[in-house]
């Protein structure tokens, strides 16, 4: 069973001053998602200037967040050539940027020498980490939550390390 949507959103909202996330994954099985990745795959594009066929309740906490004051940032960790998921997924990235994150790309290749936790993670506040656990077909199959500050201090500078070798959204095309 999934984390609650509502858990989640009370983790973002509770965030005072930064949010980060750390996508490892060439693919994810997201149920939510089905549809959207199905409609894809048939040609189906979001299109930026219909922003109220796109924007929905992640877009709000996301708006909510950084108007008063968080930074969200995510950083995707990618293979190259990209799967047919990182397509889908940079094709509505923008719909991310425009809520308010900020979402850098950084090829596998580059991320080699670089020390990284084991699964995908959320950071609040450089306080508490959520790791999300996935299962080898990209199903998610738990969360873990850490104050542990060896983790925490492992979590931070991955991030940062990995945010400062990645390219901006915008200019990462495929």
């Amino acid at each position: 069973m999934a984390q609650s949507l509502s858990s989640f959103t009370d983790l973002i909202r509770s965030a005072e001053h930064s949010a980060v996330h750390l996508e490892m994954r060439d693919a994810y099985a997201v149920p939510d998602e089905d549809a959207g990745f199905a409609a894809w795959r048939r040609g189906r594009l979001l299109d930026p200037d219909d922003r109220e066929s796109w924007w929905g309740p992640w877009h709000d906490v996301v708006r909510e967040s950084v108007t008063r004051g968080v930074r969200m940032r995510r950083a995707r960790i990618v293979s190259e050539p990209h799967s047919e998921y990182i397509r889908y997924e940079h094709s509505f990235t923008f719909t991310n940027v425009a809520a308010g994150e900020e979402v850098r790309w950084l090829p596998r290749r580059s991320a080699s020498g670089l020390a990284l936790p084991g699964n995908d993670f959320w950071m609040f506040d450089g306080k508490l980490v959520q790791f999300n656990v996935f299962d080898g077909e990209g199903r998610w199959v738990h969360t873990d939550h850490t104050e542990d500050r060896d983790t925490l201090a492992l979590c931070a500078r991955a991030f940062r390390a990995v945010w400062e070798r990645a390219t901006p959204h915008d200019a990462y095309l495929l």
